[in-house]
């Protein structure tokens, strides 16, 4: 017989104890595990600089990688003592290792070591642990070229490194680091006609991918967001709040190639939330224009981030992946000679 007295809340709280327990039993194991490979790797690198050679290298991991396994097991492979080696040449100083290895696992950081530019792999670090990422979701966006894509990597070195800065020792998030451009809206499955109507549609059938491609900050709020203004009537095609940014984003929905009248209108849209929707705390409201096509030199003579307005392309297919590169790496090179030829003020 069953004892009535019994509280299910009493299971209830042992059971999250115990996976709390486990939850953070599983996390030291990973952060000793990483230091452990980091010090392996580290140990490795000094001795193959006191060999001098390349050679001598390859030899030291092999014969250590034997030695290993004979006594520990197949998981101290040439590969793993490659990867440990890897891991302790491109974060040599202990301190960025430490605070890492509390945050991302071994997998995170077998991905990230391998990225050889130095800004990229930092965008990509310090964002991995912004949104905290999967592994599996870390690998996805390098895929799909996400620093390439997002607006911060066509600023000057110099300014990539002062944002990346700030989001590591302040948590605070620039707007460069969360528009990109292009989006991807593969996932829409939209045919080869459709009206603006459709595309918002499927957006919002789709909202969690959508959400998933824009970043984890993106809250959503409304579509068709209606506004008064002087007896008319105006609707905003999407309205989000992003969390990090502390911002209210209303995005409009091109089908065609960005006009210059589609400024004033957002800028209208732009100045009616901050007077009649920003709440006491929020930061300005931004606009964000979601075109077919774009013309940079329109965009330029525009100003239009003076306004707080970003246009972007987006793809309803996926490109291949050599074309992207190709038009995102002279997208990057095209946007830092504007910077670089432009007269001072």
């Amino acid at each position: 017989m069953k004892n009535n007295l019994f509280d299910k809340s009493l299971a209830a709280d042992i059971k999250l104890l115990i996976e709390q327990s486990r939850q953070n039993v599983a996390s030291t194991v990973n952060a000793e595990l990483t230091l452990l490979y980091w010090n392996i790797g580290k140990r490795i690198n000094q001795e193959i600089l006191r060999g001098n050679r390349a050679e001598y290298g390859k030899q030291i991991i092999a014969t250590l990688s034997q030695h290993l396994i004979t006594e520990y097991g197949k998981g101290w492979s040439e590969k793993q003592l490659r990867h440990c080696l890897r891991f302790a040449e491109t974060f040599p100083d202990f301190e960025i290792v430490s605070a890492v290895r509390r945050q991302l696992n071994w997998t995170h950081i077998k991905t990230i070591i391998y990225i050889d530019d130095e800004l990229k792999r930092s965008f990509y670090l310090e964002i991995c642990k912004l949104e905290k990422w999967s592994s599996r979701t870390l690998q996805e966006r390098i895929n799909s070229m996400l620093f390439e894509r997002t607006a911060i990597s066509k600023k000057p070195d110099e300014t990539i490194k002062n944002e990346l800065e700030i989001l590591k020792t302040e948590q605070k998030l620039s707007p460069e680091l969360v528009f990109r451009d292009p989006y991807f809206l593969d996932f829409l499955g939209l045919r080869d006609t459709y009206s603006e109507s459709d595309l918002e549609a499927s957006i919002l059938a789709q909202l969690q991918r959508f959400i998933l491609e824009f970043g984890n900050d993106f809250a959503f709020l409304a579509r068709q967001k209606r506004i008064t203004i002087d007896n008319e009537d105006y609707y905003i095609d999407l309205l989000f709040y992003h969390r990090k940014l502390k911002r209210l984003i209303a995005i409009e929905l091109k089908l065609g190639k960005f006009k210059h009248e589609h400024k004033s209108q957002l800028e209208l849209y732009l100045r009616w939330l901050d007077i009649y929707e920003r709440q006491e705390g929020e930061n300005p409201p931004l606009g964000l224009l979601l075109c077919a096509e774009k013309s940079n030199e329109i965009i330029e003579l525009l100003e239009l981030d003076k306004s707080g307005i970003h246009v972007a392309t987006y793809l309803t297919e996926l490109p291949p992946k050599e074309w992207l590169k190709n038009r995102l790496q002279k997208s990057i090179e095209d946007a830092k000679n504007r910077l670089n030829n432009k007269p001072e003020e």
